[in-house]
């Protein structure tokens, strides 16, 4: 029993720490991605490429990992939770991945323009989303509910730049009609933003499960 134990703790920690170095990698695929953004860079938009396909891997092999422990070892209570929070945070980790390729691919439509329509809120939705995949990770480690549920209102933020973002755009194509695709590109970028804040707030709502049992995806839903 004694043997049994240890194995599984063992497991536990694999997943654990499997889970945090992709959450990185994702980190690392978002700030690229916007960096890759700014500065026009074709080269580095292609290493977020090469980091998605990494990030892909990291899911299927912590689903593999997972599923084997669920199936072996047949855990009951936090150990549970734990479990199937760590199979929903792989999906929303796995998106953000994507959202990083996604802003990466938009880097080849302005690198040809000569000018760009102001965009601030792409740097600053940036540090937000980032700032609120820290937190969530940072709460996943901790076990902590209270800090995860408190980064849950920061969406509404990230979702209030996008919104300021596109009537940015909306007034530049009005002004400059030859502009038009070079606009959407940048309004893209908010729009991938913004789904990795929405990504970010899932995995805050998962901590907050896995600590307390309590669905806080549904009791939000039904306030708004």
């Amino acid at each position: 029993m004694t043997h049994f134990s240890r194995d599984f703790e063992a497991e536990l920690r694999e997943l654990r720490g499997n889970l945090l170095a992709m959450g990185a990698r994702c980190e690392r695929a978002v700030s690229e991605a916007v960096t890759a953004f700014a500065e026009r860079d074709q080269g580095r938009a292609d290493d977020v490429s090469a980091l998605d396909e990494r990030i892909d891997r990291d899911e299927i092999e912590i689903d593999e990992l997972a599923l084997r422990i669920l199936a072996l070892r047949q855990p009951v209570a936090d150990d549970l939770r734990f479990i199937t929070t760590a199979l929903k945070f792989v999906t929303d980790l796995e998106r953000i991945g994507d959202e990083a390729k996604n802003i990466a691919e938009r880097v080849g439509e302005v690198a040809i323009c000569k000018q760009l329509p102001p965009h601030p809120e792409i740097a600053t939705m940036s540090e937000m989303a980032l700032a609120m995949l820290r937190e969530s990770l940072d709460a996943f480690v901790a076990r902590d509910a209270d800090r995860a549920e408190a980064m849950l209102a920061r969406d509404a933020e990230v979702d209030a730049l996008y919104g300021q973002l596109l009537r940015r755009m909306f007034v530049w194509m009005r002004e400059h009609p030859e502009a038009i695709p070079v606009a959407q590109s940048v309004a893209s970028v908010g729009r991938y933003l913004e789904r990795v804040g929405d990504h970010a707030t899932n995995l805050a709502e998962h901590v907050v499960f896995m600590v307390r049992g309590d669905n806080v995806r549904h009791r939000r839903g039904a306030a708004r």
